[in-house]
């Protein structure tokens, strides 16, 4: 079968854990170069192992490989601050950008939810972790009611933060909000992060609490049952805590929210587990392991439309 070379810049956690994804379970992509900056970093060490291109030279090193006019799809695993440079160079190129960093150069894509609607794009942003977890939760109730307000807090395990993700907390809780409102539906979004340091380490949890009005909550409860089944197909770990909590808010007793005012409808809260399936990274790590479970959706999307292309 006909498959898509892709690149994958970053040697760290996600770009580790995304190249051994590709090498064991795509059948439409194949791992043509992997990139870092640091020679000596264990992801460029088990790339070579694996019999992969690497370069510890970066993007300018990646262009100057032999398998370079080949590559089809380039991942982003490094920062926001980087993306720009990165996207810069792999849209002069003719190549496809799938970002996995909170930079939202390109159009934000949860797979669930608007997967099909940018395939076409030059360069595609996959949101955050915490996006990738709690915007399905958001758009499923945004589906059968109108959504005034949705805010999430994603607890992640202080171990599974590497560097890349503690320097781009800001970006990561702006990112997140914009994604809530624009792929989610809500009218208004809220993030928060936060780093647990608990031993042993926690798996990832998040909640998403909604405020809605024009659906029953046996309406919203089917919603939201049917997409943690279609994240779960993609991110086995993916799963409810407990069951879907409502609370009513009436005229009697409007929920007033700091900075917007009084509504009435009904909150809905959600609780989630995301279990990380131990590919590279330990199975606390659900937080990123569900980045690279996302990017590797969107970019096998991306790879079957261009071999679909290829053959009409």
């Amino acid at each position: 079968m006909a498959r898509i070379k892709v690149a994958i810049i970053g040697s760290g956690n996600i770009g580790t854990d995304l190249m051994i994804k590709i090498m064991r379970n795509s059948q439409v992509l194949e791992m043509g170069a992997f990139v870092g900056i640091d020679p000596e970093s264990d992801g460029l060490k088990r790339a070579e192992r694996m019999g992969v291109a690497t370069t510890a030279e970066g993007i300018e090193g990646l262009t100057r490989l032999a398998v370079w006019p080949e590559i089809g799809i380039v991942f982003d695993a490094t920062s926001a601050g980087a993306h720009a440079r990165h996207s810069q160079v792999t849209r002069e190129a003719g190549k496809v950008m799938v970002d996995l960093t909170p930079a939202a150069t390109g159009p934000y894509v949860i797979p669930v939810v608007n997967g099909d609607a940018h395939l076409d794009a030059p360069d595609v942003n996959m949101v955050t972790c915490g996006g990738q977890a709690t915007i399905p939760i958001v758009a499923a109730v945004s589906s059968v009611s109108e959504v005034h307000y949705a805010e999430i807090v994603a607890s992640i395990a202080s171990k599974s933060a590497g560097p890349g993700t503690r320097a781009n907390i800001d970006e990561f809780t702006e990112t997140t909000s914009r994604g809530i409102e624009q792929v989610g539906g809500a009218a208004r979004g809220k993030a928060i992060i936060v780093l647990n340091p608990a031993e042993p380490p926690m798996m990832m949890r998040d909640t998403v609490m909604t405020l809605s009005s024009g659906a029953s909550e046996e309406q919203i409860e089917q919603a939201v049952m049917a997409m943690v089944e279609k994240v779960h197909a993609y991110v086995p770990g993916y799963r409810l805590k407990q069951k879907v909590q409502f609370e009513r808010f009436g005229s009697n007793n409007p929920v007033r929210i700091p900075g917007l005012g009084a509504f009435e409808g009904v909150k809905t809260t959600v609780f989630l587990e995301v279990e990380g399936a131990a590919h590279y990274l330990p199975a606390y790590a659900g937080n990123l392991d569900i980045m690279t479970s996302a990017g590797l959706a969107t970019a096998e999307k991306i790879a079957r439309q261009r071999l679909a292309q290829e053959v009409a």
